[in-house]
């Protein structure tokens, strides 16, 4: 949140790179604050007032991936996963059976083509058909190339129309007709 706020005051768009697994659900975290960061994160960054593209690019796992996942563009990388719960801690809760992990994965709808259907991403970052991590170049100018494709467009938007947009966009999640 520090570093977003700074880059708003030098009115720099923000990349965030989501890559983190749940959050620890411990007590400690609880001490330590943990939901009170990601609150803070979710109200602060929805109002800043600079361009804010985050892009899943691994595992979006729990508050901490929602936490950077606020702004103006959500996409993921065609082989990455983003919810609210690792499939792992599904399958213990629902089923308390740590076999039914693929159970629980194709009932989240944790890929980039369910959530794009959904709505909740607005876009899917195609990687290397080996995966990002065999071919980091590749993976690296797609990621590029979208991001500042991205902000070309948002730059072309008055700040109120893209605060706008950003509002509708997340006032739309968890709506169902």
């Amino acid at each position: 949140l520090r570093a977003a706020k700074i880059a708003e005051k030098f009115n720099l768009p923000i990349l965030f790179l989501v890559d983190t697994p749940g959050a620890y659900p411990g007590i400690e975290a609880e001490e330590r604050s943990q939901s009170e960061a990601i609150a803070r994160n979710l109200y602060e960054l929805s109002d800043l007032n600079t361009i804010i593209i985050s892009v899943v690019i691994g595992e979006g796992g729990s508050g901490g991936a929602l936490a950077i996942s606020v702004g103006d563009k959500l996409a993921m990388m065609r082989y990455s996963v983003y919810s609210v719960i690792s499939p792992e801690g599904c399958a213990s809760i629902l089923w308390k059976d740590q076999e039914k992990v693929e159970t629980a994965t194709n009932a989240l709808k944790i890929t980039p083509a369910d959530l794009k259907e959904y709505g909740l991403i607005d876009d899917m970052v195609e990687e290397p058909l080996i995966g990002a991590h065999r071919n980091k170049e590749e993976a690296i100018k797609a990621l590029g190339d979208y991001f500042l494709n991205q902000v070309k467009e948002l730059k072309e938007l008055s700040l109120e129309e893209r605060k706008e947009q950003r509002y509708k966009r997340l006032m739309s999640l968890g709506s169902f007709a």
